[in-house]
């Protein structure tokens, strides 16, 4: 018979989950996982991971469309859709796989079925009709969230895709609607785009990545114009109205007015709702506010040794804000000196879209806004070598300093290759870096990093290259 008394129970494996378990055995507290469909959650099979496989091959694409200007002669490339979503999940599967692996190593006990709380320092696990009971000293809900919808407005997956629907299409669509324009709005909008989608984008706030700083989106909007796509900002989405072929889409803007236009496609990107739903939360002090958990700086519930992690909680809504929200709230389970509560505005945030977007910290609205007399750097890929030799000339890397301490408060990119360049400025914003200690770092050349130092030295009237 399976061993059912644990020191930590964790329900779900997706980034936060399965990191909760893995630092728990590490730790020596004796785990277990709860998971009722796909190690590795909706980040490594339905999200993260598949989507940056779609994308790769859009910008490949690109590439190959563009290669005439690196000299190189491509004759009728073509893109086969169904190769493309089958190399996709592949990806995924083998990354699914290797959670399982993980956990095995970390011998950690897996339960498949339906995880809920059962009461005090107990939790249940359902499937096919059969029901264990586990004692858990202590229980993490790493149970994720899914995408919201909106009444009138729901995913029928054959003519109105969830995000779900869109990582597996059937087809190309010749005119694509995109409602939303967050990261996974512009994602897909920029991988249909790229295989030459006639793409519309709709977003209800005045400027498409709402999050980003207002720079960024202004860069953003002209780069995808130029790309072709439609962008329509104050806007909402009425109704959608389907026949056998196509969807007819309602318009109204902030004025008022309505327009109507029709597509092969729509795409239904406007946020997410948590999964409260079915884990045992009645009857508890758990305490939810609109679809997520409330939780305090350790990830503690209101209910003693019930803890919350991850995007069933509150933003950012990322893989690696989950994945360190667990290791902070195991350690501090175990006993851990020297665990410090997570700091969101150290949180890099990305957007694989073409072209990257990537930033960490308060925009310069936000720092304003909270007090802060501001020093604000830019610099523009135009004026570095690296960029113009990869032919990837268009983007702005953007600081943000407290005028007063020198001290980095925010940095906001656009352009090739800034997902990977942002954790330079993550690293900055950890260890609470002024201007002096970025103007006295060397960055190599030729790289795009050299934009970095470029826009310090511009907040402060020394930039060289521009």
């Amino acid at each position: 018979m399976a061993e059912t008394n644990f020191d930590l129970v964790v329900i779900g494996t997706g980034p936060g989950g399965y990191v909760a378990a893995i630092r728990g055995a590490q730790l020596g507290l004796k785990t277990a996982v709860i998971e009722r469909e796909h190690f590795g959650g909706i980040c490594l099979n339905w999200g993260c991971i598949p989507t940056k496989a779609l994308l790769r091959t859009a910008e490949v694409y690109r590439n190959i469309q563009h290669a005439e200007s690196y000299g190189i002669k491509v004759e009728k490339a073509s893109v086969d859709l169904d190769a493309t979503v089958k190399r996709s999940r592949q990806v995924a599967a083998q990354l699914s796989g290797g959670i399982s692996g993980l956990l095995k190593k970390n011998k950690i006990a897996v339960f498949e079925g339906q995880g809920k709380i059962a009461g005090s320092g107990k939790v249940s696990v359902e499937k096919d009709g059969n029901k264990t009971v586990l004692s858990a000293k202590h229980t993490i809900l790493a149970t994720g969230a899914r995408a919201r919808n909106l009444p009138g407005l729901e995913p029928d997956s054959k003519l109105i895709w969830s995000y779900k629907d869109a990582l597996v299409p059937d087809t190309t669509p010749k005119k694509l609607l995109v409602v939303g324009s967050g990261a996974i709005g512009i994602e897909f909008a920029s991988f249909f785009n790229a295989l030459g989608s006639d793409v519309t984008v709709v977003e209800v706030m005045d400027r498409i990545l709402p999050v980003e700083d207002a720079d960024i989106s202004a860069h953003a909007e002209k780069a995808f114009k130029k790309q072709g796509m439609t962008i329509k900002k104050s806007t909402n989405v009425t109704e959608l109205k389907k026949s056998s072929k196509d969807v007819t889409a309602t318009f109204k803007d902030a004025k008022g007015k309505t327009s109507t236009d029709t597509f092969d496609r729509v795409i239904m990107a406007v946020g997410i709702v948590g999964n409260v739903e079915d884990i045992g939360l009645e009857g508890t002090k758990v305490k939810v506010d609109r679809s997520h958990i409330e939780v305090d700086e350790f990830s503690r519930t209101g209910e003693a040794g019930v803890y919350a992690i991850g995007d069933l909680t509150g933003p950012p809504w990322l893989a690696h804000k989950a994945s360190h929200e667990a290791i902070i709230c195991v350690e501090k389970i175990a006993g851990e000196k020297d665990v410090h509560p997570l700091v969101t505005t150290n949180i890099p945030g990305c957007t694989y879209c073409h072209p990257q977007v990537a930033s960490v910290g308060l925009t310069e609205k936000a720092a304003i806004e909270a007090g802060h007399e501001v020093k604000v750097g830019r610099f523009p890929f135009i004026g570095n070598g690296k960029a113009i030799a990869l032919g990837e000339p268009e983007g702005l890397v953007k600081t943000v300093f407290d005028a007063k301490t020198g001290e980095l408060i925010g940095a906001h990119m656009i352009g090739a290759e800034v997902t990977e360049l942002i954790q330079g400025f993550g690293i900055a914003k950890t260890l609470e870096t002024t201007e002096i200690e970025l103007m006295h770092t060397v960055f190599p050349h030729p790289t795009l990093s050299e934009m970095m130092h470029e826009s310090v030295l511009d907040a402060y009237d020394k930039v060289i290259h521009m």
